[in-house]
């Protein structure tokens, strides 16, 4: 295989994007490590979808914790130098939390964030998958879990729009916003596309734009 000029790239979306399922399909596919969010492991979840104003600092608090340990495990062996895809990023904890956390929660948290971000590296590609709100319901509906059945369009929307926010802040790596509202992400055509964009194609640092499909 020939050199990834973006070693370490990640894959996130809003909730229902399918970022687990392309990550996962493109590890196989072509090679590399993989390194999955253990997001069943946080306790606090399916209590914050029910009573979030209760939850909400907590269940931030055990992601900031495990998301840090999965990175700097990883990062302590020195997989980012390969090629590694991850469904998630350590900034995830910021982008949920200014819709979680109310202000003082929020002031305390990225404190806390800031101190331990430092000491991660950054990813070489982001890669951002966008759906409509419609298609993330459908998606959230069709896995099944239980504690997310009360997630509804205004929550969603709320998220996409924290991350598209963020986005314009990020200035040192590529920032590629996928739409695949008209595509399935899991057909061959499609992930010969993305091998095709993580191996051979120069994204600026940034935004970028590209679209699957129709539309």
């Amino acid at each position: 295989m020939k050199k990834n000029r973006y070693p370490f790239i990640v894959i996130e979306g809003n909730i229902g994007a399918g970022k687990t399922t392309l990550a996962t399909a493109l590890s196989k596919k072509f090679g590399g490590n993989l390194l999955l969010e253990q997001f069943q492991d946080n306790p606090f979840l399916p209590r914050f979808y029910k009573e979030p104003d209760k939850y909400g600092f907590m269940v931030e608090v055990n992601f900031l914790i495990e998301r840090y340990r999965q990175l700097h495990d990883f990062q302590q062996l020195s997989l980012f130098k390969q090629f590694t895809i991850a469904d998630f990023y350590f900034n995830k904890s910021l982008i949920f939390s200014t819709k979680t956390l109310d202000d003082k929660e929020y002031e305390l948290y990225k404190k806390i964030y800031q101190i331990i971000n430092t000491q991660l590296p950054i990813p070489d590609l982001y890669i951002y998958l966008q759906q409509p709100v419609e298609n993330l319901l459908r998606n959230i509906k069709k896995r099944g879990r239980s504690y997310e059945q009360t997630i509804d369009e205004t929550y969603l929307r709320k998220i996409d729009r924290a991350y598209l926010d963020y986005f314009k802040t990020v200035t040192d790596f590529p920032v590629l916003i996928v739409d695949i509202s008209n595509a399935n992400i899991l057909d061959n055509k499609n992930l010969e596309l993305f091998f095709e964009w993580m191996f051979n194609k120069d994204f600026e640092k940034g935004i970028n734009f590209l679209t699957i499909g129709k539309g």
